[in-house]
């Protein structure tokens, strides 16, 4: 076969490219078919904000900037902790972008995170028509802002001129250079991306010319974050040292996420710790009625989720301790357990929270990301 790019994606591997009717089709982004976006000429729109407190200085500082660097074209990387308010940080970017005419997106990685960001944005662009897109929810496609998963970018070829990617460094897309190449074509002007726990790969990206990295170590109400605590036990001990936290939640009215590696573990976790503690339930990427299940978490109607990784982004619980179970897993690398972390003391009203690795060892990604919390603890300090 002769060399062959594909116009979708840019895939070159031979080894993704099969033959269909003497015509070479590519294996990597087949699932990538559906209605495009047709590009229509937009308008400037008036887009007030409407938030119910004001940023902190150092949010302000950083919005400010990502305007100052829109207007002169540079790309920006908002690398702020976990906690910090990033979607704050990005409201007067968005309002800029819709002022000046320009088509703009709000894209993450998960369905349940783009979803829960709609909800708000809906409540902070309330003047404005803002839209979601994700898989199974692709009827409506044009908004003045475009809430999408980053899966539905390739709807919109050479669209949007402003899109703001969070949780850079989340599945699916991390590492999926169907993904990446999606975005880039989906994109007509320049982009901020946001992460808590970027790579080293996107921080090289960033220090490049036309780039610009924005760092925020602290938290929107200026108290540290939470630092995990290592607790080494077999399993089995494991399980009756949390059983034992969780009846102290439970008698003191605190919620709970205790996290788990897998699908598997984490319902046999569940069945197990429901036999001494009741008032939980279990949430994963295939449990049915999950939203519904997180939204009684919200409202108090369960004292304790078991879940893997889907909630480990995007959720703010009040008073919520988190309990990491099996952390030496090979699943929880460094970031995952920043991030599994930044879920405790996210409010203003309480601010701190138990994080606890439970674990047979200690690995270095568990002691990579107590360093890392801190380092960001020493700055907000410094």
């Amino acid at each position: 076969m002769e060399s062959y790019k594909c116009p979708i994606c840019g895939n070159t591997d031979i080894h993704s490219i099969g033959i269909l009717n003497g015509k070479p089709y590519c294996r990597r982004c087949i699932s990538f078919k559906g209605e495009e976006v047709e590009h229509k000429p937009s308008y400037p729109k008036k887009a007030p904000i409407y938030l119910e407190y004001e940023l902190s200085p150092e949010q302000k500082e950083l919005s400010d900037k990502l305007v100052e660097n829109y207007k002169k074209g540079i790309d920006s990387l908002v690398f702020a902790v976990c906690g910090s308010g990033k979607t704050e940080i990005s409201l007067q970017i968005i309002q800029y972008a819709l002022n000046c005419g320009d088509k703009v997106a709000f894209a993450l990685p998960r369905r349940d995170v783009a979803i829960e960001l709609h909800n708000r944005l809906k409540e902070i662009f309330n003047k404005n028509r803002v839209i979601c897109l994700y898989g199974g929810h692709t009827k409506e496609k044009e908004g003045d802002i475009v809430v999408l998963t980053t899966h539905q970018l390739y709807r919109f070829k050479n669209y949007f001129s402003l899109i703001v990617l969070d949780e850079i460094d989340a599945f699916p897309f991390k590492n999926d250079p169907v993904l990446h190449e999606m975005f880039f074509k989906s994109l007509c002007g320049h982009y901020v991306m946001m992460s808590a726990t970027p790579s080293k790969e996107v921080i090289n990206h960033f220090s490049g010319s036309n780039k610009d990295i924005l760092r925020l170590d602290t938290r929107f109400h200026r108290h540290p974050l939470p630092v995990p605590v290592i607790i080494n036990a077999k399993k089995l001990i494991q399980f009756v040292l949390i059983i034992r936290k969780l009846k102290r939640y439970v008698k003191e009215g605190k919620q709970a996420f205790i996290f788990a590696p897998t699908i598997d573990s984490c319902e046999r976790i569940f069945k197990i710790l429901n036999a001494f503690v009741s008032g939980g339930n279990y949430v994963h990427s295939k449990r049915n009625k999950r939203n519904e299940i997180i939204e009684n978490f919200r409202h108090g109607i369960y004292q304790y989720l078991v879940t893997t990784s889907v909630l480990e982004r995007g959720v703010t619980v009040r008073n919520l301790q988190v309990i990491v179970c099996q952390s030496d897993h090979k699943i929880y690398e460094k970031g995952t357990l920043i991030q599994i972390a930044g879920r405790a003391g996210r409010k203003a009203d309480a601010p701190t929270g138990d994080v606890i690795f439970y674990a047979s060892k200690t690995t270095k990604s568990m002691v990579t990301a107590i360093n890392d919390i801190m380092k960001s603890n020493e700055a907000l300090n410094g």
